[in-house]
């Protein structure tokens, strides 16, 4: 018995010291603070395949929508905690690169990314992931109930008989409604655009305070339309929601997820670790799981329900007008249709 007894504290033992240092081990991993306005569902998935390849850290999410941490950002200044923010649209890091927040920097392997998406500066200050696309998620169920067209244009969507039947997002609160109004401005100039937006407002029921949640509660059937971006109405429709995702024949605003190095970063060597990461092939893979256009060329394939030839109405978006120009438009958006927004 004392044999066993002594064979038995040893194992307990050695596998006592194993636990020990796994736990050391993961408490010494390193943590990255990641600004984020990627939807929720898909962090878990980012985070397990870049820690695959970087034990040393661990990313910790920080995520809201893209105006939400726009302001957040820009209020903090050099007192952010974020070591990185990634995942957030392009004209919000102009506007921080603008006021010297960002910290230049070239991934290892950015050459084989399309130089059209990022930073001109070199080295740059920003570096495009993948675009998200205007479009109008209209469920077809609700739509044919109420007697609704399917509409096919921007304008069409002006028509009394979509009056209280259209859910938009609020431009200061979503990239979605931002790139929306942005790039109305630029395929009409802003003062058609903005009769079009008086017009438009009519028909809205309520403005969100998410890009994606017009497109899901048209889903549900909350309202019939929603004016949201591909991935998510097509990502509905391959869940078998009656959505049917509409590009309008006269352009659509995008805009691109990108990622910045922060210079007040605290871990910049695991904020440079995720950058390089984030230009992989790998990474552009996940990427195009649910976004038709991404950084690197020659991957991206069809998504699912996506409109057919929807990167032929992507607009010529002039990034670097539509972020000198976000607060002066958002304070008169703010003006003349502020009254529907949804409670925060």
């Amino acid at each position: 018995m004392g044999t066993v007894s002594k064979t038995f504290g040893r194992v307990a033992g050695l596998a006592a010291a194993a636990a020990l240092a796994t736990t050391l081990s993961v408490s010494a991993r390193e943590t990255i603070t990641v600004y984020t306005a990627v939807e929720p569902e898909e962090l878990a998935g980012f985070a397990e395949a870049f820690q695959a390849d970087n034990s040393d850290y661990e990313i910790q999410w920080v995520r809201d929508s893209t105006g939400v941490i726009t302001a957040k950002l820009l209020a903090e200044g050099e007192n952010s905690p974020a070591d990185i923010v990634w995942g957030l649209a392009a004209t919000s890091l102009l506007m921080m690169a603008e006021r010297d927040m960002l910290e230049p920097y070239a991934p290892a392997g950015m050459d084989k990314l399309s130089p059209a998406l990022m930073d001109k500066q070199d080295p740059p200050r920003w570096v495009g992931q993948r675009a998200w696309v205007a479009s109008v998620c209209v469920n077809t169920y609700e739509a044919e109930a109420k007697g609704l067209p399917m509409p096919a244009t921007w304008e069409d969507l002006t028509k009394p008989v979509y009056k209280g039947h259209i859910i938009m997002p609020n431009p200061a609160s979503s990239g979605t409604g931002f790139l929306d109004v942005s790039s109305w401005m630029q395929i009409w100039g802003e003062e058609k655009a903005w009769d079009f937006m008086d017009r438009l407002h009519e028909n809205i029921g309520i403005y969100s305070h998410s890009g994606s949640a017009p497109c899901k509660m048209a889903g549900r059937g909350e309202y019939p339309i929603g004016i949201s971006f591909a991935y998510k109405g097509a990502q509905l429709k391959g869940e078998g929601a009656p959505v049917e995702v509409v590009a309008p024949s006269e352009g659509l605003g995008w805009d691109l997820e990108s990622f910045a190095i922060m210079k007040s970063a605290k871990n910049k060597a695991g904020a440079k670790a995720l950058a390089d990461w984030s230009v992989t092939e790998q990474a552009n893979r996940m990427y195009n799981e649910a976004y038709a256009v991404v950084a690197m060329p020659g991957i991206a394939t069809a998504v699912e329900h996506f409109p057919a030839n929807i990167e032929e109405k992507m607009i010529d978006n002039d990034f670097a007008w539509a972020a000198e120009n976000r607060a002066r438009i958002l304070d008169e958006w703010e003006k003349r249709y502020g009254s529907k927004s949804a409670p925060k």
